[in-house]
């Protein structure tokens, strides 16, 4: 080989392209890994009022470095974990995600050991160190992960031992692990403590007051609530509304519900219900039975310019075909269909509301007319039909309609389980042809052959004689 050929050689080689960004990751996490190792140096050699010492390190703070430091100290001392947890938070060049809440809390075990707050405030008081609200707020944080309302309030109360006056942010978050813990009375004591401070609520804490007094069914409250917002400046609005409609729908009447339809209809701007509120007050017609009495809030929605949803739709058909009213379902469908939901939607909704309702010959009736009529069924319509036919031994019909659905020129994403069912299915009853044909199918849309069906489907295909199609069958299998 001469120079040239081999300088040619040469400059035909790829060179390693090892990537900036690959670079770039691996650099990050060399120096969050440093970072760590300095904090971690420095915490095991100081003493008392580890804050002020930690602020003389001058490493950089992200991610990555605080996870290491927590991991370091999971084990055998939580407490400085903590304490390191707390002082990162209030860092200028750094704040903590809520996943890293989350990892911390799970690292320091907050949750089973709540301790470990009480105990860090105790040492902070000890050795007379500073703590801010802004501290105060990292603990809160983590009261909230772990969702102990308890160690919340025992938080709130440690402030003024600090001199940090409490804010909406502080009393809002306790209020909100009491209202989720159901003490009601106790997220209500603080909503009045507020206003002795000058403090007012504001609309996030009516929002969850009335939420949890809603859950618990105190509804009157609940009501009262909704009128007082308004003098406090914050207007009750759609979402307010919608809490309250849903308290209502579980512990009171549908009449009352529908008198607070109609009040937000009247009310309207931000108060206007959405196609969420129609969605939830539907759902508790349906509930309790009154399906059909469900079917005028349709016109309403209408009358305010409001499209329904297939959430919605699939609700109120459910509901219908539930309570035996199959052709107000069939009504619904032909009203809506094309007005905020396709009439492929429309139509595959009724499917599986029939057939989930036990009505499975007039499902398969309604998704045949589907495919005549050029619509296009979703998936699990289509999967579900054919599933059912291959369960009653109708293994030629499933083809067919898989045939159908195909040529409708649907984009199917029905489940490998169901292709592999169908394949199943035609092997054994040693229809060859249909098998082969839905065998080459699936290699065309990489569809795979779920595994505990190909040992079958390849020993009755060798049986038959159809070497090369039970080879191919077992290069798709997953």
């Amino acid at each position: 080989m001469n120079f040239l050929s081999i300088s040619r050689h040469f400059s035909t080689c790829k060179k390693p392209n090892f990537g900036i960004s690959n670079v770039l990751l691996f650099s990050t996490a060399s120096s969050s890994s440093l970072a760590a190792s300095q904090f971690m140096t420095h915490l095991q050699k100081n003493g008392p009022n580890i804050e002020k010492s930690l602020n003389l390190v001058k490493a950089e703070l992200d991610a990555p470095c605080v996870t290491r430091v927590l991991e370091s100290f999971s084990v055998e001392n939580r407490q400085m974990g903590l304490r390191f947890f707390i002082w990162a938070g209030v860092h200028p060049s750094y704040r903590h995600s809520t996943y890293m809440y989350n990892k911390a809390c799970n690292l320091l075990k907050v949750k089973e050991n709540p301790n470990i707050v009480t105990d860090a405030f105790e040492a902070y008081e000890v050795e007379g160190c500073i703590v801010s609200v802004k501290m105060f707020r990292v603990v809160f944080n983590l009261c909230r992960e772990a969702k102990d309302a308890g160690l919340g309030l025992w938080v709130l109360r440690k402030m003024k031992d600090f001199n940090c006056r409490p804010d909406m942010i502080a009393y809002n978050g306790v209020i909100r692990l009491l209202c989720e813990k159901g003490d009601i009375d106790g997220a209500m004591g603080l909503m009045r403590e507020m206003g002795l401070i000058d403090l007012y609520p504001d609309m996030a804490t009516y929002v969850m007051m009335i939420k949890g007094l809603s859950e618990v069914g105190r509804l009157e409250e609940a009501c009262r609530l909704v009128k007082s917002m308004r003098g406090h400046g914050c207007l009750p609005g759609t979402v307010v509304y919608s809490v309250l409609l849903d308290g209502i729908l579980r512990f009171g009447s549908l009449e009352r519900a529908m008198e607070l339809l109609e009040e937000m209809e009247k009310e309207g701007g931000d108060c206007r219900p959405n196609v969420v509120t129609y969605t939830t007050l539907i759902q508790g017609f349906v509930e309790k039975g009154c399906s059909v009495e469900a079917m005028p809030i349709l016109g309403r929605m209408e009358d305010l310019g409001c499209k329904p949803n297939r959430v919605l739709i699939s609700t109120l058909i459910h509901g219908l075909c539930v309570d035996g009213h199959v052709e107000e379902a069939h009504k619904v469908v032909n009203r809506v269909a094309g007005n905020g939901v396709s009439n492929d939607e429309c139509h595959s909704s009724l499917v599986l509301s029939l057939f989930r309702t036990g009505k499975l010959n007039e499902a398969e009736v309604v998704f045949r007319r589907m495919l005549a009529a050029g619509l296009k069924p979703d998936s699990l319509s289509s999967g579900t039909m054919i599933k059912w036919l291959c369960s009653e031994g109708r293994i030629l019909d499933g083809y067919q309609l898989m045939d159908g659905i195909e040529k409708a020129g649907c984009v199917s994403s029905m489940e490998s389980d169901t292709y592999s069912i169908l394949l199943d299915g035609l092997c054994r009853g040693n229809h060859l042809m249909e098998g082969a044909k839905l065998a080459n199918l699936m290699i065309k849309k990489g569809i795979q052959v779920k595994s505990n069906y190909v040992k079958d489907i390849i020993k009755h295909l060798k049986s038959s004689g159809e070497e090369e199609l039970a080879s191919r069958i077992g290069r798709i299998q997953c």
